[in-house]
């Protein structure tokens, strides 16, 4: 039956992703209901292509292929053709992307290229990059399209056959929970760590080989190992140093922009030195915290410098005015891939004053061989004080002067086609960066830092909040698609370290109601544990249950610590309870692989080793010193709340911590309580040890 589809209906998206295949010959379809039913009755397989809009191949495949005129006669030939981009629909993504493991035994990527039957849209076959000519080991895409459509004609039966399969193999992905007998120890939290020092490169730092990746749940692991063997006789310092050395090393290279601030998404090389250059929303927000963490923890300024760029590249080029933060920039600009961001020597020489150029040139690389593409991409190749040494000068003025330099250079580049944003809204995105933003605020005291979270949260509740459920994504004054797990427990988390900058209650609650939106619609009742999608969400082929991190937190794993912090927070046994069916639920893939579940490490240590909850409370004038003594240590397993004597709206819980004349601490650990401290030199001999 031939299809009636005969345009590309893209246009009428929001995403910037689909858009950009809006003009593509290929007679493109949005995943919906109605695309659907079409398949159906078309009787034609469907081509499923997921993509995003900073994906540099991406682009590559859309130009090779969907823009050539006799590919896409192909496609819509044989096809109904189908764009999806992951961000928006990240249930699809993790469904098939999964599949494309089964079908094809190798991890996949993006592009993400599926075939999936028409009736119920079960993968039969996939790939991810196809070109256009044979290539590496691949074949052409015309071939690929060919030799699926001629098999999906002639074995029916046994594509049925498979289909079958691969549902039997989605409902075996998650193991069975954890016996009620089975106790919850820490040993998979020792375990982690020794797995995380097997994969540590102790040359570059980080994890493993090429390309090489932030993992910031990783590296917070470590860093909170070595904060809760910080008061022994044995303290871990080699953990410290395995997060501190694959921090300064990310900063250092390439992957770190060292002119406008913020991170790539990885690097292709092992030394940190070239990056992917899509910047993405998801990385910066856990990496602003860990840089801010690791300020705290260590005194290095280096940290605080780092942390404080990359805040700052936020504000001015990833949050619109209206408060949210944009999802991505592209990797390309011009069409190619990095060009906004390399130099060339002449062109640095030129815009520098003859002091400025030498000692910017030592510092950043350019007095090496070119390292991209007949170019430079700027690293730091010599730290500040061995310039100062080399140069004869102080390091005070080498470092005025390569901020000069910095900020001239800068300026240029501003000049420059900029990549491409992509100026989605994504909920749970917002939510990293709204902690992110949080955390800093409080160790670099920057109080600008909260506001810019404080205006994308009440973004999000304004624009994404609808009837007491969250939307996923915004986009022209759109809000679109029931959100996912994620969206959920990454915005309470984010809530939940706003609240710590400036007491509102209105936050705790939307905080609250987030957590028992999770427990209605997305817990598994029966095993414990969190779905990806809720329980009235489109039905799929497969309902994602996952537990491990990947390029975001797990969000199971922040559901569970939300729902211990909250528990403690509010005395809310419930909270506890849902917290530790998570944890069994998971508890066969902790202890298999512990250190691919960071996340829910977390939370288990904060179940097993409650932290403090400290309430401040009185005049916030009165308060300041007893925040910065709060404050002072890292101390990822406290909680610090200021509350204004005149507060409304507080639950039982926290109300009964009543305001006095004069500055009053109430300091928790767990549900167990201390009498009330009203003296400084208290409040710090109480909290000198950290959580």
């Amino acid at each position: 039956m031939d299809t009636p589809v005969s345009q590309n209906r893209l246009g009428e998206e929001t995403s910037p992703y689909l858009r950009q295949h809006a003009d593509n010959p290929v007679h493109w379809l949005a995943w919906n209901e109605e695309t659907l039913e079409l398949a159906r009755a078309a009787d034609k397989p469907i081509l499923l292509s997921v993509g995003y809009s900073a994906c540099h191949w991406c682009h590559v495949m859309a130009h090779e292929s969907f823009e050539d005129p006799a590919t896409a006669a192909l496609m819509n030939d044989l096809f109904i053709n189908v764009k999806v981009d992951r961000e928006e629909r990240p249930d699809l993504d993790k469904i098939y992307q999964t599949a494309h493991q089964f079908l094809a035994q190798r991890t996949g990527g993006w592009p993400l290229t599926m075939f999936l039957t028409p009736d119920d849209q079960t993968p039969f076959f996939g790939g991810t990059y196809f070109p256009p000519q044979p290539r590496h080991g691949l074949p052409a895409f015309a071939e690929v399209l060919q030799r699926v459509a001629e098999y999906y004609s002639e074995h029916r039966s046994e594509i049925l056959h498979h289909a079958s399969a691969i549902r039997a193999t989605y409902d075996k992905l998650v193991p069975p929970p954890a016996a009620a007998e089975q106790e919850l120890d820490g040993s998979v939290l020792s375990n982690a760590r020794a797995a995380l020092e097997r994969d540590f490169d102790r040359t570059h730092g980080g994890f493993g080989d090429a390309p090489k990746f932030p993992h910031p749940t990783s590296i917070e692991r470590l860093l909170r190992h070595w904060r809760a063997s910080a008061g022994t006789d044995n303290p871990d310092v080699q953990a410290l140093f395995m997060a501190t050395y694959t921090l300064q090393s990310m900063a250092k290279g390439g992957l770190y922009d060292q002119l406008g601030g913020g991170f790539c998404r990885y690097s292709v090389d092992s030394r940190w030195m070239i990056p992917h250059f899509e910047k993405m929303l998801y990385d910066n927000g856990p990496l602003l915290a860990l840089y801010a963490q690791a300020w705290r923890a260590s005194g290095d300024e280096f940290y605080r410098e780092i942390a404080g760029a990359t805040a700052d590249w936020i504000i001015r080029e990833m949050q619109g005015a209206d408060g949210g933060y944009y999802a991505t920039l592209d990797a390309d600009s011009e069409g190619e891939e990095g060009k906004f961001y390399v130099w060339r020597k002449e062109e640095v020489a030129e815009l520098l004053t003859a002091d400025q150029y030498p000692l910017f040139a030592a510092r950043y690389g350019l007095n090496a061989a070119p390292n991209f593409e007949g170019a430079w991409h700027l690293y730091q190749a010599i730290d500040t004080e061995e310039l100062a040494r080399v140069k004869e000068l102080t390091e005070r003025q080498v470092k005025e002067q390569l901020e000069a330099a910095r900020k001239c250079l800068l300026q240029a580049r501003a000049q420059r086609i900029h990549p491409g944003r992509d100026e989605k809204v994504l909920t749970g995105w917002n939510g990293l960066m709204i902690r992110g933003m949080a955390i800093a605020a409080r160790a670099l005291d920057r109080p600008e830092l909260a506001e810019s979270a404080r205006h994308a949260s009440d973004f999000l509740r304004q624009n994404l909040w609808r009837d007491g459920r969250l939307l996923a994504v915004h986009k022209d004054d759109r809000a679109r698609f029931p959100a996912y797990l994620d969206d959920y427990a990454f915005l309470a988390d984010g809530l939940l370290e706003l609240l710590q900058t400036e007491w509102r209650s209105e936050d705790l609650e939307w905080a609250c109601e987030l957590a028992d939106c999770l427990l209605e619609h997305f817990e598994d009742k029966t095993h414990g544990g969190f779905f990806f999608t809720a329980d009235d969400h489109e039905k799929l082929v497969h309902r994602p249950k996952s537990f491990s991190d990947d390029a975001t937190p797990a969000g199971a794993g922040i559901a569970t610590r939300v729902l211990v912090r909250l528990g403690h927070l509010l005395a809310r046994s419930d909270y506890l309870m849902a917290a530790e069916r998570s944890l069994r639920a998971a508890w066969a893939a902790l202890e298999r692989y512990p250190h691919a579940h960071c996340a829910l490490l977390n939370a288990l240590e904060e179940l097993l080793q409650p932290g403090e909850t400290v309430i401040l409370r009185g005049d916030p004038l009165q308060l300041s010193d007893w925040r910065a003594v709060a404050d002072m240590l890292y101390s990822p397993r406290r909680m610090v709340f200021s509350i204004p004597q005149d507060a409304a709206g507080l639950p039982t819980e926290i109300a009964q911590r009543a305001a006095r004349p004069e500055p009053v601490a109430y300091i928790c650990r767990g549900t167990d309580c201390s009498a009330p401290v009203t003296n400084l030199e208290e409040l710090a001999a109480e909290l000198a040890e950290p959580a």
